[in-house]
């Protein structure tokens, strides 16, 4: 059984997609851990003021959960305010980023798979 607690993992911090400011994560499970689509799993806080900047995947799903806090997301050209509780999908291609707006730090875990034609081409190459 293969067990990682996110709360007692050693984070680590540095900018996000050009945001601004730093963000702390850890990587929980990458690509090598999975044999499906999965590619990652980390878990994110974002402290007041900071962002994970506007960015874009190639033929990739992401997930945003909102674990506790609040904060402003935009998916292409569209923002919302999001909060804990929320889940937040990023399609293919699709632009999207993540700005803390407020006075508490955003803790939320973000996961990406690959599409599934993708993943077995890979697996062919």
């Amino acid at each position: 059984m293969d067990v990682r607690n996110f709360l007692e993992a050693a984070l680590e911090s540095g900018t996000s997609h050009r945001g601004e400011g730093e963000v702390s994560s850890v990587e929980l499970y990458s690509q090598a851990d999975h044999e499906s689509p999965l590619r990652f799993l980390y878990y994110v806080e974002i402290p007041p003021g900071a962002s994970i900047g506007q960015h874009r995947h190639k033929a990739d799903e992401e997930m945003y959960v909102i674990l506790e806090g609040c904060g402003l997301m935009t998916v292409e050209e569209e923002t919302k305010e999001v909060k804990a509780g929320d889940t937040i999908l990023n399609k293919p291609y699709g632009s999207h980023g993540l700005k803390n707006n407020t006075d508490d730090i955003l803790k939320l875990l973000i996961y990406e798979a690959a599409l599934c034609a993708q993943r077995e081409s890979e697996a062919n190459s």
